[in-house]
This record gives structure tokens, C-alpha cells and sequence, in this order.
């Protein structure tokens, strides 16, 4: 199948002022769906190439501007972004990212081929006329998706779940008890009850976009970081925090933070109020409060590295729900079910 795929972000590391968590799993996506025998197409800017000065041009094939002929149209979904992309072309600081997936919907899924919406970050209106016409199937990163909707997790390479060593993972110095890596986007909520009670009482540091911070004086936010490094702060430090907006915490919906953490031999504290959370950590890990934030982090700190390996093994199998083989699966039977109807 020739696969359309539609995408605002970067394959490879990108750069250090943007969100784009997908690059910790999208190139995972498309080099599965090569392998399983489709032929990929990307319709929206090579943001890698102009921006990231990361040519890869001779893996991977762009056609930004044209509307070439296409078996299937792949969006990863964008929505209206005031002061970006809701103004009009050629304005300052616009990026077009919404106008070409509006012409690609026109031109490709209002005529009736079969179009796949990945809302990854649940922006689709529940209302929006795209989630019922007949050609679309709409996907989510969720364990409980919103109603006609089904469930495409982020995936994980088998490759890096067959290899990893869990003994292996938690070796080595950790400078940091407690980190948090992410922006602050619709966290205030979870931040303040779970993270910010821990960071009173451990050393810690908070990378990422946070822009409104004076409610904890007491938090060290060290600002953005590369996508490279990411990895080297979670190597760094004993446990993290899963924090969540309220609608992922409500469909069970798991961002990438989870599998760089244990990847990286982190142990992810996971709140009670996710939904479904018992999939993705196991109980030892869970915490209702921030005091038993506060007190599991200090578990942790005082346990031997044969203790938290055996954790981390518990966390690995359950990383098994993002396989790779496990996404390209569903994606071959959401394609076909949809390619039929």
C-alpha cells in the first residue's frame, strides 16, 4: 500500500524549541510499515532537512507541496494553534502545518479515499464532522479511546525490548533522587499534587518548557534541553514522575515519558488517578499523594540496585503493550477495514 503520511515534526533529533514528542517514536512507525511492505510518502514540510540540517533524503521521500497519487492518507492530527497556525500564510512566525492538512483532507478524504487520524494529542473535537465521515477511521495513544475510536499506542522497537538488561539498566552513579523531563502543558494540576510535594524534600530538577512557575519557588526548572540529552537526564536519576493531563490520565492515555524513563533505568512513579495505570507500572510504583511521592522516592534512593533491577524488570514487561509489531498489526488491520468500507 502507498501510504500518505502526514506530519508536523522530526524524524530524526530536530531542535531544542520544539514540542514534538514524536520523534521518540515516529521514525519507529514508518521504518515498521516499510518492513511490513508499504511504500511511505511524506505530504507535509521536511521540517528535518530545512531546520534540523539533518538530510535524510535518501532513506525517506517528501512531497510537501504536491498531491501525489496515494492509497491511504495518514494524518497525524493538527489542530488550531492561535498565533501560528491560524494566521494567514506568509504572516510572522506562521507555520502551515493546519492549511496543508486541510488540503490534503479536501483533495485525498472528502473524495472518499480511506484516511487514518491519529489524534495523539486528543484535539479532534468529539463533534467534528471529520470523525464520522465514512472514509476516516480515527486512532488514539490510548488505552480507553473516545467512543468510535481505537487504540494506537506509541510504539517501541522489538529489537530494544528483546535486548534491554534490567540489572544493566539501573547500573552506574545517579546524581538525581527525582527529575521530571516534559513542557508544562495542561500539568499544572498533577504537577502541584504529586511532583511538587517529592521536590520539597529531594534534590531534583524539572527540564522542559514551564513559562508559569512562581506557585513553587522551591522547583528547579532548568529550561528546555536537545532530544538528545534526554536520555542522559533520565540516566541520571533514580525516578521520575508520570504527569499527565487530566483527558490522557482519563482515557489511559500514556505518553512517550513512560519508555524513555524505564529505558533508561529510571523508575516512573505513576499516579493513581491514570486510568488503567495497573497496564502501564506496577503497583509498587503507584502513588495516590504527594507524600507517598515523597516517601517512595526515598524507598528508592535507600534500595540496592538488585531491588530496583527487579522493579524495572516488572516495569520492561510491561512495556510489551508498545511493540512495534504489536502497533503495525493493528495499523494493518485499521487499513485494510478501512480501505474495504
Amino acid at each position: 500500500m502507498r501510504i500518505g503520511y502526514s506530519f508536523w515534526g522530526f524524524l530524526g533529533s530536530g531542535i531544542t524549541n520544539t514540542p514534538d514528542g514524536g520523534r521518540s517514536h515516529r521514525r519507529t512507525l514508518i521504518d515498521g510499515l516499510i518492513a511490513a511492505g508499504h511504500e511511505i510518502v511524506f505530504l507535509q514540510a521536511n521540517r528535518d532537512f530545512t531546520e534540523a540540517d539533518t538530510d535524510l533524503r535518501s532513506t525517506y521521500f517528501w512531497d510537501e507541496t504536491g498531491l501525489p497519487d496515494i492509497d491511504l492518507l495518514f494524518c497525524e492530527w493538527r489542530w488550531p494553534i492561535p498565533g501560528r497556525n491560524t494566521s494567514p500564510c506568509g504572516h510572522p512566525n506562521h507555520t502551515c502545518d493546519r492549511h496543508r492538512q486541510q488540503q490534503l483532507l479536501e483533495h485525498y478524504t472528502h473524495h472518499g479515499l480511506p484516511t487514518l487520524i491519529w489524534d495523539k494529542d486528543q484535539q479532534l473535537p468529539r463533534q467534528d464532522p471529520w470523525r464520522t465521515h465514512p472514509a476516516v477511521t480515527v486512532c488514539e495513544p490510548a488505552l480507553y479511546p473516545t467512543p468510535g475510536a481505537h487504540s494506537l499506542l506509541f510504539p517501541i522497537a522489538d529489537t530494544v525490548l528483546d535486548q534491554v538488561d534490567p540489572a544493566q539498566l539501573v547500573g552506574g552513579a545517579r546524581t538525581w533522587p527525582l527529575v521530571y523531563v516534559g513542557n508544562q502543558y495542561d500539568r499544572d494540576a498533577a504537577f502541584d499534587a504529586f511532583f511538587a510535594p517529592a521536590a520539597a524534600q529531594h534534590a531534583h530538577q524539572v527540564a522542559g518548557k514551564w513559562t508559569d512557575t512562581q506557585r513553587w519557588p522551591h522547583v528547579r526548572f532548568t529550561g528546555r534541553v536537545p532530544f538528545a540529552e534526554v536520555e542522559e537526564l533520565y540516566r541520571d536519576a533514580v525516578a521520575t514522575v508520570l504527569l499527565l493531563p487530566d483527558r490522557y490520565a482519563a482515557s489511559g492515555q500514556m505518553t512517550q515519558r513512560l519508555f524513555e524513563a524505564v529505558l533508561a533505568g529510571c523508575l516512573p512513579l505513576a499516579p493513581t488517578t491514570i486510568r488503567g495505570i495497573e497496564h502501564y507500572v506496577p503497583a509498587r510504583l503507584h502513588i495516590s499523594s504527594g507524600d507517598e511521592a515523597t516517601k517512595r522516592v526515598g524507598q528508592l534512593r535507600r534500595a540496592s540496585l538488585a531491588a530496583r533491577a527487579e522493579i524495572l524488570a516488572a516495569c520492561l514487561r510491561r512495556l510489551d503493550l508498545f511493540r512495534l509489531s504489536r502497533q503495525v498489526t493493528v495499523l494493518g488491520t485499521l487499513m485494510t477495514a478501512t480501505s474495504r468500507s
